[in-house]
């Protein structure tokens, strides 16, 4: 069995390479002026697991979301309301809620909490005008075939019950935002994992815009866990 590899895919985005050979995607949003061409025709996709459907997570109008959905055999898993909304588009997909988990290829998704909003901005079939239909937005504590449990975090401020995902899963690896402004910065993420327990973190979510300028330096500055960072397209290998 392989070990866990991590692609970043640039701002929010990342691909999990699962030791079991399993390809998820997460948060992929191909728009990103950060995203790396190698990744813009995925090769392989098994899981689905958007966190939200901002378009930064899943491109206008879900494209992003949509084209790897429909690949044949993948596995779509989201909140309850992404489920009903893909099943208009004719995808099936797995719906569930905060407290939940799921198994897809292999891998345990359990849905947890994050502090954010979760609107998806979608284009009006007649005029051009533009909605907003609320969606959901929560974290992911993926475990998967070895073992290996990473806490994905999604966008999210820091909040206290950070401390139940330790309690409950004492995850290896934490995937968490730093640009601020529309998530936490830097020094909440280290709160964050003081809270959490891992003993690596992994930063998104920021240099995308000037306005996310949070830096994985000044993650490292105000935490013990060891903080992997990565360039768009770079792909870190977990050694269990």
């Amino acid at each position: 069995m392989a070990n866990l590899r991590i692609t970043w895919l640039g701002h929010g985005g990342i691909l999990y390479r699962s030791p079991g050979e399993q390809w998820v995607w997460v948060d992929r949003w191909t728009g990103a002026p950060t995203y790396p061409d190698a990744y813009r025709s995925p090769e392989q996709v098994h899981v689905v697991a958007p966190t939200h459907c901002h378009f930064d997570h899943v491109g206008d109008d879900l494209a992003d979301l949509l084209e790897l959905a429909a690949v044949e055999g993948a596995a779509v898993v989201g909140s309850h309301e992404l489920s009903v909304f893909l099943a208009g588009k004719g995808i099936e997909a797995t719906g569930m809620n905060k407290g939940g988990t799921f198994e897809a290829a292999g891998i345990g998704f359990t849905m947890v909490h994050a502090d954010h909003t979760g609107g998806a901005t979608l284009t009006e079939p007649q005029g051009g005008g533009q909605v907003t239909r609320e969606l959901g937005c929560w974290g992911w504590v993926i475990e998967f075939e070895d073992g290996t449990t990473v806490y994905h975090s999604g966008d999210t401020d820091l909040f206290g019950d950070m401390r139940l995902v330790n309690e409950r899963f004492s995850p290896e690896i934490a995937v968490l935002p730093i640009g601020g402004h529309y998530t936490m910065g830097p020094e909440d993420a280290g709160r964050a994992l003081d809270m959490i327990g891992a003993p690596i973190a992994v930063p998104v979510h920021y240099g995308t815009f000037p306005i996310l300028a949070g830096t994985p330096e000044e993650l490292d500055d105000v935490t013990d866990a060891q903080v992997v960072t990565l360039e768009p397209g770079e792909t870190w290998e977990h050694e269990s």
